[in-house]
């Protein structure tokens, strides 16, 4: 241990120094101010590094809140170096808040100022210290007409007079604070957006990449906003944006003009598309490009304007993702390109603009990544070494031993499988005390060939996809990998793909604040010209830029799909929409009904499912039109075809596109439409005017299993009795007077009775059902 009389002589300027701390932020109202202002606000900071005000031009709104003080800036270190604060400080992370703060002009031989300056968009550097007095950071503040941008551009340390003994860079600063203020709670939060504003006002910290971590701490009536960089990340050169709108429309201007400076996805461009709130036709099963005018057919029949395909509809894929990584051509396209820009101008001749579903983060395990020899840039979610060599050629170990702890590790079933070099283990088991042991390992699995692996040698868990079997595992995003991917994926979408679908992006290593938005936006930028607009399965803060479609939910089932519409999407549209975007209410799949079985291939009596009815798709479509939302239909064209009720179905989805785009869904009546409670149906006239009326299903022949659907609604004084038959066709019998009404496709059956007569009449029908 060295201890100088410099150091001892520094820990003492760093014990007083902290201790007069607290004092200077009691007085804090003693500093002098820095103001910094451009066109549509002013942030004034005192020469404590303490926020003081930011305020709307505009609107004169007070955005900041006075109930604690906050820095603008903090540096956090893992423990303290120097030799004497070591021995008296505990060895912890620690984070360190901004005490003073100094104004330069960034420009030769600036004047240091900290008095108010006349609006101007020069650049200025920001000098921060600390209480450590160890070094100061030095931030670069970009003044726009509409936001500011602070950059960490370097740290200003004096290696001689504190780690001259030392041998090690410095400053030893784990992460950055490049810009955190304390703001007043309003009406709305966008979590994901890291906003908080209403109409006077929209207060933002925004990334200016993928790099920082952009978030929030809460607290009661106010949040404190912050940007923060991380060392291994992007420390020096991170940057962050402030911005302090007056209302929303302004915010997205300068949001847009910030995207544009900094060359990022053109996130507020596609927010503002009026593509966003239309459905989407998501290519579901085998999609032969000789049926695609079919296909085109029955899409422009549903009013679509939107057609997704997936990548394993043009390359060759297997159960749950097991050839990703390679993309192939799929036979149907012997000409690779060429037959696929055939296709897509076909799509685009029919008035579609087509969209591209992909899994850019998974490799599977089928692959040539994986088999014979698994690629070293898999990922690896814990790293063992070897503590004996492995010999070549045997199929089976009773063990493998590593010098790592082992608790905690994966005992899923499928998921036990270790990498080294470029063979693939299972294990059955494992010791937890020394010698640490992994058990029951058998060598070669998923069709890898098993070699020697020497002494030291380190491997690790394979990151295995948790969706589906696992049939794929995921990229270490800290290699090339990533970008080798892409690059095959994003030559497919360069055939004249205009939107794309993120999936799979959840599949990335931590940090996940960083990678999933990296991941997709090494991808992203691949992709000419620029998507229209994306979704993903998985969102960070910079993934706002590109995601302006948010997500859309896994499907479910007819029997639960309305509830499942209320439980989620509905659910999260109002949360979404405070993030200034819009959410999916699909994927909506495209079930046929189904009776149940009777063992020797004749229908049974019962419905096992009814399937996809045009009832489920309508309440689906009422809802996203009320968010002004989107939704997407994964359908088939074998399905189409086999499906009893496809015209219905597709006439439904017809109306509402139709009535959405004529504006016939006035604001009134997306409120009118919100409520969970409550279905409602889309009539419309011999002219094409439609009506909007509430409705309710009604029991058929007391209920349970029938294969006829019945809604009733009231119009005109009158009650009125939607109906189909969910399979094929039938005969309703409501007994005298009233007779047998054939059910088949939808029909309407009005009567003056009222409401309860009608509903006890259906529910005591008895249906006739008729051969298929």
């Amino acid at each position: 241990m060295m201890r100088t009389k410099r150091g001892i002589a520094l820990y003492v300027l760093v014990f007083i120094f902290a201790s007069i701390w607290s004092f200077c932020g009691i007085q804090a109202a003693e500093f002098e101010s820095i103001v910094l202002e451009n066109e549509t606000f002013r942030l004034v900071v005192g020469t404590d590094a303490v926020a003081r005000s930011l305020r709307v031009k505009a609107t004169g709104e007070e955005c900041l809140s006075a109930a604690e003080p906050l820095p603008l800036f903090t540096a956090t270190q893992d423990r303290p170096f120097n030799n004497e604060i070591k021995l008296i400080h505990p060895n912890k992370r620690t984070v360190y808040p901004a005490c003073s703060l100094r104004r330069i002009e960034d420009a030769p031989h600036g004047q240091l100022s900290t008095t108010n300056y006349q609006l101007s968009t020069t650049n200025y550097q920001l000098i921060v210290g600390f209480p450590h007095r160890m070094y100061e950071a030095k931030v670069r503040v970009k003044v726009a007409p509409s936001y500011m941008a602070f950059e960490l551009v370097d740290f200003i340390c004096d290696r001689k007079t504190t780690y001259d003994y030392l041998k090690m860079d410095i400053p030893p600063v784990a992460s950055f604070r490049v810009l955190q203020l304390p703001v007043t709670d309003r009406k709305n939060f966008g979590d994901w957006l890291n906003a908080s504003w209403d109409d006077r006002a929209v207060v933002c910290v925004a990334g200016a990449s993928s790099h920082p971590d952009v978030s929030h701490e809460a607290h009661k009536g106010w949040k404190a906003l912050f940007a923060e960089l991380a060392a291994g990340i992007r420390l020096r050169g991170g940057c962050a944006a402030l911005f302090a709108s007056p209302g929303q429309e302004a915010f997205l201007d300068a949001m847009d003009a910030f995207e544009r400076d900094y060359g990022l996805p053109r996130g507020v461009v596609s927010r503002r598309s009026s593509l966003m709130q239309e459905p989407i036709f998501h290519l579901s099963g085998k999609v032969d490009p000789k049926q695609i005018d079919d296909i085109l057919a029955y899409a422009r029949r549903g009013g679509f304007k939107l057609m997704t395909f997936d990548y394993s509809h043009v390359t060759v894929e297997s159960y749950s993702y097991g050839h990703c990584g390679d993309y192939d051509w799929r036979p149907e396209y012997p000409n690779g390109e060429a037959d696929l820009k055939m296709v897509l101008a076909k799509v685009k001749a029919a008035g579609l603009t087509p969209g591209f579903h992909t899994l850019h983060s998974h490799i599977g395990l089928e692959s040539r990544y994986v088999t014979p020899v698994a690629d070293p840039r898999l990922n690896k979610t814990r790293r063992f070494t070897l503590a004996e060599p492995l010999p070549e050629g045997t199929n089976t170990l009773a063990e493998v031993v590593v010098y790592e702890p082992t608790a905690d590790t994966v005992m899923f079933p499928g998921c036990r499988v270790l990498q080294f070099g470029g063979e693939l283990l299972s294990y059955e088991s494992y010791t937890t005390e020394p010698p640490y042991r992994f058990l029951v390992v058998k060598r070669g699995v998923h069709r890898t060939r098993p070699t020697a692996h020497a002494k030291g040698e380190i491997g690790g868990i394979l990151d295995l996809s948790e969706f589906g079997w696992p049939n794929s595992c995921y990229i270490d995003q800290n290699t090339d990998l990533q970008d080798e991917v892409a690059a095959k994926i994003a030559s497919i979408y360069n055939c004249g793909f205009e939107y794309v679908y993120l999936d799979g992006s959840e599949g990335v290593n931590r940090p996940f604040n960083y990678h999933v938005a990296n991941a997709q936006y090494r991808y992203w930028r691949l992709l000419k010209p620029e998507p229209l607009f994306g979704e993903g399965a998985a969102k960070t803060h910079f993934g706002w830029h590109m995601l302006a479609g948010a997500n859309a939910f896994d499907a479910f089932g007819p029997e639960q799909f309305k509830a499942k519409l209320v439980e989620f999407p509905c659910a999260q549209a109002p949360m979404t929409r405070q993030d200034m975007t819009r959410v999916d209410f699909g994927w909506w799949y495209y079930y046929l009904p189904e009776y149940r079985g009777t063992g020797n291939g004749e229908r049974g009596t019962g419905l096992k499912t009814v399937g996809t009815q045009p009832d489920m798709w309508e309440f689906g479509a009422a809802k996203a039109v009320s968010w002004d939302c989107a939704a997407t239909a994964m359908i088939s064209l074998d399905r189409l075809c086999r499906h009893p009720r496809t015209d219905d179905i597709l006439e439904t989805m017809r109306r509402w596109n139709d009535a959405r785009r004529r504006g016939f869904v006035t604001e009134a009546r997306k409120i009118r439409l919100r409520d969970p409670q409550k279905e409602h149906h889309l009539l419309v006239d011999e002219n094409g005017d439609y009506a909007l009326v509430e409705w309710e299903q009604i029991p058929v022949a007391g209920g349970k299993d029938a294969s006829v659907r019945a809604f009733l609604y009231e119009k005109d004084g009158r009650r009125h009795v939607v109906y189909w038959h969910v399979a094929g066709r039938g005969r309703l019998d409501l007994g005298a007077p009233y007779g047998i009404l054939d059910a088949e496709a939808m029909k309407t059956w009005s009567t003056d009775l009222p409401h309860d007569n009608v509903a006890r009449l259906f529910a005591d029908a008895k249906i006739m059902e008729e051969a298929k």
